[in-house]
């Protein structure tokens, strides 16, 4: 079972009406979440907590489990005794934004930007595979489901390639949306890499996205559809291998956006309101401390600590530490101890992404 290059050739094939009208929809909501984004003045805030989220359910996929407490205090408390799934998760959340720092500017997606994405997934530097014998298993049964290509100058002429289709539009004028799920089954297809091959996947979306305007912010994450759409995500992933049929699997990716923006839009207009509510408070309850930059702070770390208002206020450990003990007089954030360290929780905001999860 061969990859076949890019460019396809039979674009009818693709671009079905059921297919069009799917896509239509998908860039709607896409296009009403782009402008949602953008309307929360700090992007670090929306970055920063939405990545974890995808982290998490991307993660999830591979049976990578964590919990939204041992996520952020691994946040907390760097060099401690963190979880391992939440420290698998934590590098996920870097890599992507990492990532995306990159493109956004350049809006060209290079091979050593996806090498980059793995080496930060994998902690190594093993590259594209270069020795036969990966082969992809049913977890329950152990048969082989997808033999891969196995050779290492094939693997890395179709990683040149998908890098050029990526990157060139005068190649195919297809879709973007569409292409996003084609480059997904592609990349998945060639299975590049030793390990880390599924989340490396998944944060490639994310960059296509941004290198198309389709997105200024990486806040698209389709790791929570398709976890809770997995067996379908497997199976029309191999349907495609095998009989060539394209438009199930490209209906599954575009209902994913659509599903997955209007959820998002539905947490970050939620996120804004509890800003807006928490602001009013604050400027209410606490006018001698209240500073956006504190707002921001509660918002960028669901659990925040002294040294984190401390760094981004400006301020002294003392009155970083009186700012947080007022927070917690009036109930802005609970505050909890571990070992000799405390920290604070946004326990409305923590609410709102686990429900959200």
């Amino acid at each position: 079972m061969s990859v076949p290059m890019l460019p396809l050739t039979d674009i009818e094939r693709l671009e079905t009406r059921a297919v069009l009208k799917k896509a239509a929809e998908a860039h709607r909501f896409l296009a009403e979440l782009k402008g949602v984004a953008a309307s929360i003045p700090n992007e670090s805030i929306l970055i920063n907590t939405l990545s974890l989220q995808e982290a998490k359910d991307s993660s999830e996929i591979e049976n990578i489990v964590t919990t939204h407490d041992e996520l952020y205090k691994a946040s907390l408390f760097e060099g401690g005794t963190v979880h391992p799934a939440a420290k698998e998760v934590q590098d996920y959340a870097i890599a992507l934004k990492q990532s995306f720092a990159k493109v956004r500017h350049s809006k060209v997606i290079r091979l050593h930007d996806i090498l980059e994405v793995q080496r930060h997934l994998e902690h190594n530097k093993a590259g594209l595979r270069r020795l036969p014998g990966t082969e992809l298993r049913n977890m329950a049964t152990g048969e082989v489901v997808y033999t891969p290509p196995q050779h290492a100058e094939e693997i890395a002429n179709l990683m040149d390639n998908l890098v050029q289709y990526m990157n060139d539009d005068h190649l195919c004028d297809t879709d973007p949306l569409i292409k996003m799920a084609i480059v997904h089954h592609q990349f998945e297809s060639i299975h590049p890499f030793y390990d880390g091959n599924g989340r490396s996947g998944r944060i490639l979306n994310i960059l296509y996205l941004v290198t198309k305007d389709l997105l200024n912010l990486p806040v698209l994450y389709l790791s929570r559809y398709i976890t809770r759409n997995k067996a379908e995500y497997y199976r029309l992933l191999q349907h495609v291998r095998e009989t060539g049929e394209w438009e199930p699997w490209l209906l599954y990716m575009l209902e994913g956006v659509s599903e997955t923006s209007k959820r998002t839009i539905e947490l970050i207009t939620a996120m804004k309101s509890l800003m807006k509510d928490v602001k009013h408070r604050m400027r209410g309850e606490l006018p001698k401390i209240y500073r956006q930059e504190l707002l921001n702070n509660l918002f960028h770390h669901p659990y925040t600590k002294i040294e984190f208002v401390e760094n981004e206020l400006g301020v002294s450990r003392l009155t970083a530490s009186k700012y947080l003990e007022q927070l917690v007089e009036h109930g802005f954030v609970t505050k909890h101890r571990i070992g000799r360290a405390n920290y604070y929780v946004n326990e409305p905001l923590c609410a709102l992404l686990i429900t959200q999860s």
